[in-house]
């Protein structure tokens, strides 16, 4: 079973969030930037809607706030199922930061930085680091944990380490490994079962889009605006498309395709991974001061080292999981989010060269969020549940290997690893209505695409703002996972949109 950060998620597990997948560098409010209009086809709109019936307006009331240091922590209760509240409740996490210029308030930001399966509370908390000063003067932001994930509870709780079902080889060299990966998919998604079973079906998209709306009526607003990066945009995408008439402005960063079927989203992603592998092997090779330089031919060194630990693994920790490709896999994937941890990626091969894969576990733990004293929170358990939930991609572990051929060659070294993910295809809740998104009637919504994203590339980005009846999209140059904050070019017309209305001409780039 392998698991790499999400845009799309299947068959194998991608994920991508801003904050939490190697895209921490803070807003970058620096000088002035040239943008450069280019021409390209406009945004289109998609033939099919919302289901026919959406379930009756569910009154969740008032969100109940208390002071949490500079800060308000609230809870708001919302049902397991909007079309039948006597099923169960959850009590969403909610943070709100206070407008910093009270005279300037527009009103409330919802704000959410990807998985799916990571809360949102965070983002609120931290909103200095992430936003800038523009908009922290303009708006309340509002930060949640959506149905199932961090604070909000009950979430979705599955196992409490990782290694045995994440730390294997894949791709598998021998039908035996095949199997082990077989039996760890099976293995947690029984874990999944038994301590969540309840509200494993209740955790979809399309729900926490119905959530918004509840989170919306809860602060009195009839309208309101949002932030989504990376998966963000799927769930802004989703919430524009069932409830148009309550948007005032949208802005989906690190956007991808949300109507593309599970398989077509997975290999565009996994090419977007091989892209962005080989422009960092490329880059390495060219710098005799990397360290994986490997005498001007990084690619044929990491070829020989895939080709070595597939024999047998480095050693790593007493008591962890041994190097293993799994390992390997997850730690390149960790480093294609942006090119700062590059570095750290070469240094990390080059001790693995030498027989030594502690660095290569250390990239593997930031990716799977382990926590220094060994814990985990549920982020990956959530990110899984929903994602299945949401579209479970192929069937079986037949469906999944039909398609193995097809990642190998579209990403030579990310495929076979990509294709190996039998979760989903395992998964015993059944899929839920996905809303097919063309935010019509909810108006003009602006993408951030980014040249030089591996989980949500370019081309998903633009077919996103497509999809979308008004979508605007702006491109960033760059190396990295999402682009808002890079320079003040990106910051400024994203800035200008939500705070003024104020749009930037399609595929306008920021460089």
């Amino acid at each position: 079973m392998t698991a790499v950060r999400r845009a799309l998620l299947r068959p194998g597990l991608l994920a991508c969030v801003l904050v939490l997948a190697a895209c921490s560098d803070r807003v970058l409010i620096g000088s002035s930037q040239d943008t450069a209009p280019e021409s390209s086809p406009g945004g289109g709109q998609a033939a099919s809607t919302v289901p026919a019936s959406l379930p009756p307006v569910f009154d969740a009331g008032k969100i109940e706030w208390e002071s949490c240091g500079a800060l308000e922590c609230g809870t708001l209760g919302v049902p397991y199922d909007y079309a039948d509240p006597s099923v169960g409740t959850f009590r969403l996490h909610l943070v709100r930061r206070a407008a910093d210029d009270p005279s300037a308030r527009i009103g409330s930001l919802l704000v959410n930085p990807g998985g799916p399966g990571f809360g949102g509370s965070m983002l609120a908390e931290n909103a200095e680091w992430y936003f800038s000063e523009a908009l922290l003067a303009s708006f309340d932001v509002i930060g949640w944990d959506p149905r199932g994930t961090g604070l909000s509870e009950p979430a979705v709780d599955c196992v409490d380490s990782y290694d045995e079902y994440f730390g294997l080889d894949s791709p598998p060299g021998t039908p035996g490994e095949k199997q082990a990966l077989v039996d760890a998919a099976r293995a947690f998604n029984a874990a999944c079962v038994e301590r969540s079973a309840p509200i494993l079906p209740y955790v979809s998209t399309r729900a926490s889009a119905q959530d918004m709306d509840s989170i919306r009526r809860a602060l009195g607003e009839e309208k309101i605006s949002y932030f989504g990066f990376s998966y963000g945009s799927e769930l802004g995408g989703t919430w524009v498309t069932m409830f148009p008439e309550t948007v005032r402005a949208a802005v989906f960063d690190g956007a991808s395709d949300p109507n593309a079927p599970g398989l077509e989203g997975a290999l565009a992603q996994a090419e977007g991974f091989e892209r962005q592998l080989d422009a960092f092997l490329a880059a390495c090779s060219a710098d005799p001061g990397c360290a994986f330089h490997a005498d001007g031919d990084s690619e044929e060194a990491l070829d020989r080292l895939i080709e070595a630990i597939g024999d047998r693994p480095v050693a790593t920790t007493a008591g962890r999981t041994q190097g293993t490709l799994g390992v390997l896999y997850t730690a390149l994937a960790q480093a294609m989010y942006s090119d700062a941890l590059w570095p750290e990626l070469a240094s990390a091969l080059a001790q693995a060269r030498a027989g030594d894969g502690s660095g290569l576990l250390a990239l593997y733990d930031s990716y799977y969020q382990r926590r220094p004293d060994g814990t985990y929170g549920n982020e990956l358990e959530a990110f899984i549940a929903i994602s299945c939930l949401d579209d479970p991609g192929p069937s079986g572990v037949e469906g999944v290997d039909e398609f193995v051929d097809d990642f190998e060659r579209i990403a030579k070294r990310f495929g076979g690893n990509f294709a190996h993910g039998y979760s989903c295809a395992l998964w015993p809740v059944p899929a839920d209505e996905k809303v097919v998104v063309t935010g019509v009637g909810a108006g003009p919504v602006v993408v951030v695409g980014t040249t030089g994203d591996a989980a949500t590339p370019l081309e998903s980005s633009r077919k996103a703002a497509a999809a979308l009846e008004e979508g605007i999209l702006l491109v960033v140059t760059a190396d990295r996972h999402t682009g808002y904050g890079l320079n003040r070019c990106v910051v400024d017309f994203v800035d200008g949109y939500l705070i003024r209305l104020e749009l930037p001409e399609d595929e306008t780039v920021c460089r």
